[in-house]
């Protein structure tokens, strides 16, 4: 039985199974973020490797994401998503049990690898499960659903477990959902992988691999470090070279891990660049709000993780919405409405206040980003695997995913050093005086609103100028004939 061919009912189940991993992944990238000071306590961390519990899982997620989507293709999509499920859940239980800062930085770190194994596979598998058009679109919308709302999720329900279970219930709530995942997953999801000789290309592997981790290590590093420090441009530099050795090698591969016969699909490279910037705009929001509500307003973590319900509902509702909205008018007029949305709200942010309220400086500005955020997920994953042959499902599963990563990592640490720089400037103006210090937070924090504003505008004049317009609208024409909509042209 061929996958477009399951049952339908038995369709669902496997977009349920994997969406709820997928939400797993990106609610595990959050959901540490209010236990940190806890876990600094507990773990004796000292301020700077605090830091270390979040970057580690993002430093492995980001750099392997290609790696993981194109293994998914050749060695099987079900089996390296049960294969990341199991390390998944067998790293949460390690870093639960943890009693140093290594051993937990260890295991978040083994956690970004299974999730990287994981997630280019799941989406991988919603491709060739539902047919390209009017089923598909819906199956990402759900898709879009949980992974939007996952960061929200994993604010709420990191407060809610730190306050009443205690931390290390953060990494332990993953066991059990990992290993009944795995478990469902090999009774209801079918095996897809190409077809004809497998050759793997060991030298693109260690190159991309290598560069990519070493980039996300070289971001997330550098306010520490500094931007113009030698540890960052040296770093830096290696990066590229490595990424241009990559380059290299897969002009000159016979088996390529990643064709570049792909990116003359104009739509998926234009998705792929508004990927990188969605991610730079909208990473860092639940960042820079986590720390206004408990470090401005006074919010417990607890407060703080409710704070985010109405943005989690939010994004669940417009995905749902945006989904419908492809199949009637295409993914790119859904999209630049979305980085538009997305833009007023951080704008809307940027107003916060010393001493605001929670209705005007936090709930109204998250329901505009919410549904942004909703309409701009659905139609950039949809466009990422739109026309994409079955035997790259995987690799441009892995593209897209990789560049939400980079860009994630890029934006926060951007975001951050320009928050930080404001905010130190304001405490130096006033010698340090603690009595000073909220309204520093504050500015900072608008400043940094404000330029993830600008990444979500340039996103969206990007997406209006360079994702095809014909492709966008020969895909909702054919999702509402019910056809397969035709596949993405060379540019």
């Amino acid at each position: 039985m061929s996958p477009q061919q399951l049952p339908q009912n038995k369709k669902y189940l496997a977009l349920a199974l994997l969406a709820l991993a997928q939400f797993v992944v990106v609610l595990d990238a959050s959901i540490v973020n209010v236990a940190l000071p806890s876990i600094g306590r507990d773990l004796n961390f000292s301020q700077d490797d605090l830091s270390w519990v979040v970057n580690s899982y993002t430093l492995f997620f980001g750099g392997f994401l290609l790696l993981g989507g194109r293994m998914a293709d050749l060695l099987g999509r079900r089996r390296l998503f049960v294969a990341g499920l199991v390390l998944f859940a067998l790293a949460s239980l390690a870093g639960g049990l943890a009693t140093s800062p290594g051993t937990l930085i260890a295991a978040r770190a083994v956690q970004g690898l299974g999730a990287a194994l994981l997630s280019p596979a799941a989406l991988s598998l919603v491709t060739v499960i539902f047919a390209e058009g009017a089923e598909r679109n819906k199956a990402l919308g759900v898709w879009g659903a949980v992974a939007g709302s996952g960061g929200a999720a994993g604010v709420l329900l990191g407060g809610v477990l730190t306050e009443y279970a205690g931390w290390e219930w953060v990494l332990f709530v993953n066991v059990p959902i990992g290993i009944a995942a795995a478990i469902a997953a090999t009774r209801l999801l079918p095996e897809s992988r190409n077809e004809g000789a497998r050759n793997f290309d060991i030298a693109g592997a260690v190159s991309v691999t290598a560069g990519l981790s070493l980039l996300v290590y070289t971001l997330v590093d550098a306010n520490d470090a500094g931007w113009t420090s030698g540890q960052t441009l040296l770093l830096g530099a290696v990066a590229v070279a490595l990424l241009a050795a990559f380059v290299a090698v897969e002009l000159r591969s016979r088996a390529p891990l990643v064709p570049f016969s792909i990116f003359r699909r104009r739509t998926i490279t234009a998705t792929n660049i508004v990927g990188l910037l969605v991610a730079m705009a909208l990473f860092s929001m639940f960042f820079f709000v986590s720390l206004y509500m408990q470090l401005v307003l006074g919010y417990d973590a607890l407060d703080a993780g409710l704070a985010y319900l109405p943005l989690a509902v939010g994004i669940i509702v417009s995905a749902g919405i945006a989904s419908g909205l492809v199949t009637r008018f295409g993914f790119k007029p859904v999209l630049v409405s979305g980085l538009v949305l997305t833009a007023i709200g951080l704008m809307w942010f940027a107003q916060v206040d010393v001493g605001g309220d929670y209705v005007s400086d936090i709930l109204f500005p998250s329901l505009v980003a919410a549904v942004g955020l909703g309409f701009a997920f659905v139609p950039m994953t949809i466009a990422a695997v739109s026309g994409v042959e079955p035997h790259e499902t995987g690799l441009a599963s892995g593209l897209i995913n990789t560049s939400q990563q980079v860009g994630g990592a890029l934006g926060l640490a951007i975001l951050a050093s320009i928050a930080n720089s404001r905010t130190d400037e304001l405490m130096q103006a006033a010698n340090g005086a603690q009595s000073a210090l909220p309204s520093a937070l504050t500015e900072g924090f608008q400043l940094a609103f404000i330029v993830g504003a600008g990444f979500a505008v340039v996103g969206a004049i990007l997406a209006a100028t360079l994702i095809s317009s014909k492709e966008s609208r020969g895909h909702a024409e054919a999702a509402q004939r019910g056809d397969v909509a035709p596949a993405s042209a060379p540019a």
